[in-house]
């Protein structure tokens, strides 16, 4: 296929810059709010009956509306209604680390963001990171990053246009050192919220899965964000089984693709890892024909990389640069949580290989003209294979 056929209008407005929320006036005149990640809409998409569903139903199958007339839109508490006992969801238990910090050049004091990426060597204290302005960064510059503390770093090498390797001049335990370089970093928000509002304290829990367990993420696997304690109670009690692997989610996803021709374009590698045990859950459901459900884009991508020649999920551990674009037929999942994503993205254009490219711009479509919100902290679609 091509990128123009992946072109919408999305109108700024529904960017979701965070995630939803309730807001109450303080007796001091500021403003409270309370986050709640299942409050987003939810969206439904039928692969084999090619239909939509958007709101809740009465007992005649009929949509609902209010008192005024507006649809009253599923909420994504509702996805438990579309699973049953023995059924798996596959969620991605990568956790992200606060990978924007914000330094200084020495001499010029010029103020430089810098984003790390990964640690290279442990001993020697090397990172491979991103730095804007770029053209101001050259080898041998000293940044740092706390006016009253020690975290120094030199530029060794240049990577990239805006890659370099960091070298953090101190002296100290290991652990030490993350701890101190990890609490003068922010939670690394998408580069089109960062430009709309500065991250905050909340974004520290908001961009995080409340599953999260294993450090690597330089951004969250967004549709997990949607689920919170009280929905993962509820899907145990109705005998739904959880299935945990991990992907390092990088930054390839954001990526603006440079190519027509999609078959040219080449995604950055993610770490991941599968064990038996995430297996055994995944490979039972399957064998005994339940839903398996693959909770957001990366988690498709990493169980297409692991999917054997019989449908089963192997283990695995090393990197995938999977990049999935219509047509695909997917070995693994079933069905797939994902969020609404921006136009020519790799995610929605991963979603439309799941869903079928047609029907996915159409429930686009509808989203667009019904008001849903993208992005990260944006709402969600399921797509069934029903």
């Amino acid at each position: 296929m091509k990128l123009s056929q992946f072109k919408f209008k999305l109108p700024e407005s529904q960017l979701a810059l965070e995630p939803p929320f309730r807001a109450f006036d303080n007796e001091d005149g500021t403003i409270e709010k309370v986050y709640n990640r299942d409050a987003c809409r939810l969206m439904v998409i039928h692969r084999k009956s090619q239909t939509i569903e958007m709101c809740k139903k009465d007992a005649d199958g009929n949509d609902m509306t209010d008192a005024d007339g507006n649809p009253i839109y599923l909420g994504f508490r509702d996805i438990v209604g579309y699973f049953d006992e023995g059924d798996t969801f596959i969620f991605n238990d990568t956790k992200v680390f606060p990978a924007r910090l914000y330094g200084t050049k020495e001499k010029t004091d010029a103020k430089i963001e810098v984003f790390l990426l990964r640690e290279l060597n442990e001993e020697l204290r090397l990172w491979d990171v991103l730095v804007e302005p770029a053209r101001k960064i050259r080898i041998g510059n000293k940044l740092f990053f706390d006016e009253d503390g020690p975290m120094v770093a030199e530029v060794i090498d240049n990577t990239t246009s805006r890659g370099r390797t960091l070298r953090f001049l101190y002296d100290c335990p290991h652990d030490e050192f993350k701890r101190e370089l990890f609490a003068l970093g922010e939670a690394p928000l998408p580069r089109y919220i960062i430009d709309r509002r500065p991250a905050n304290e909340d974004d520290t829990d908001n961009f995080q899965t409340i599953y999260a367990r294993n450090e690597g993420a330089v951004t969250a696997p967004a549709s997990g964000l949607h689920f919170s304690r009280e929905l993962l109670k509820m899907m145990e009690i109705r005998g739904i089984n959880f299935s945990y692997i991990t992907v390092h989610c990088g930054l390839g996803s954001f990526d603006p693709i440079e190519v027509e021709d999609l078959t040219k374009h080449k995604m950055s590698s993610e770490q991941m890892h599968i064990d038996a045990e995430a297996c055994r859950i995944v490979n039972e459901a399957k064998t005994d024909g339940h839903r398996v459900c693959a909770v957001g884009v990366s988690t498709a991508r990493a169980t297409e990389t692991a999917v054997g020649t019989d449908g089963l999920l192997k283990e695995y551990e090393g990197w995938t640069n999977k990049f999935i674009f219509p047509p695909y037929e997917f070995g693994m999942a079933n069905s797939l949580i994902t969020n609404f994503y921006h136009p020519e993205s790799t995610m929605l254009m991963t979603t439309a290989a799941f869903g079928g490219y047609d029907i996915v711009m159409e429930a686009y479509n509808k989203a667009v003209e019904n008001g849903y919100r993208f992005g990260c902290y944006g709402d969600a679609l399921l797509i069934l294979n029903d």
